[in-house]
């Protein structure tokens, strides 16, 4: 699947030297990002979806988790009974990243503002309480400011929500125009359709349409490796990939994050009904974002 490129803007080489010398538009700036930086959108138009799963749903879930884990972990701990019953919603128009931001999209920021880099040290990890130990966070941390070689177009990750709205805040000012997280029904449509697909390519899992544990690296990849997993309005990396934060809150210190992992396999979380939650301060090698454009 193709998509148009970027736009070239003028002044584009005395923009690309601001960013390398730390400097960026004031708010209100028209300017526009160098093409390589700038992530690109599509549109998702305003009007109906179909939102949430029903019980039919729910049970396919399980039903693949168990035969790819070997025994139903997910429904013993009842992964899926959370989610919002499948009912019509309805949304305004917007525009979505295309895919997760990249490292090298996220490099832009950091070099104009002198942000802390994606990486956590070892007692904050630990205290997570999670099962990846914390020699496993290295491949993704980011050396003096720079992401990892060979990394640059993988999803950023070790980003906290808080980072991530830097990150909108910032790109906000160096283009002009408005960039948020999208909420919950906001990622939700662009990653299903309307009609209410169990996956963003239709009703049956499909374990090369995404990168997950069944048959991925157990690692993140370059984003938009998986063309023909792309949803009816054309996001990619929407199932499996990274978890992504989202603008909606569950209580006042956890966020709803979507989409599923590299982690996971099943892979019934990564249906974009599934919602989770998890601590906004949560630096995760498991979670990156994409952002809406207003």
């Amino acid at each position: 699947m193709m998509f148009p490129r970027a736009p070239e803007v003028s002044g584009i080489r005395a923009l690309a030297w601001a960013v390398c010398i730390g400097a960026f538009p004031a708010a209100g700036s028209a300017a526009q990002l160098p093409a390589q930086w700038l992530p690109l959108v599509v549109a998702i138009p305003a009007g109906p979806f179909v939102a949430g799963s029903d019980a039919a749903e729910r049970e396919y879930a399980y039903r693949i988790d168990a035969a790819a884990y070997g025994r139903p972990v997910t429904r013993d701990q009842r992964w899926y009974e959370g989610e919002r019953e499948r009912a019509a919603a309805e949304t305004g128009a917007y525009a979505i990243t295309v895919t997760p931001i990249t490292n090298r999209q996220y490099a832009a920021f950091i070099r104009a503002t002198g942000y802390r880099a994606p990486d956590v040290d070892r007692a904050t990890w630990n205290s997570y309480g999670l099962i990846h130990p914390y020699a496993r966070t290295r491949r993704f941390a980011w050396i003096r400011g720079h992401p990892p070689r060979g990394r640059e177009n993988h999803p950023v990750v070790l980003v906290s929500r808080a980072d991530a709205l830097a990150y909108a805040a910032w790109l906000t000012r160096a283009t002009g125009r408005s960039w948020r997280l999208p909420s919950e029904p906001e990622w939700e449509k662009a990653a299903r359709g309307t009609g209410g697909r169990y996956f963003p390519w239709g009703d049956e899992f499909e374990t090369g349409r995404l990168n997950s544990h069944d048959s991925g690296p157990f690692d993140t990849v370059p984003v938009g490796s998986h063309p023909d997993g792309a949803s009816p309005f054309g996001l990619l990396d929407a199932a499996g990939q990274v978890y992504e934060w989202t603008a909606t809150m569950d209580g006042r210190e956890r966020a709803i994050v979507k989409g599923g992992s590299w982690d996971d396999k099943g892979c019934g979380v990564c249906r974009p009904a599934a919602r989770h939650s998890r601590p906004v301060n949560l630096k995760h090698i498991l979670i990156g974002f994409r952002l809406v454009r207003e």
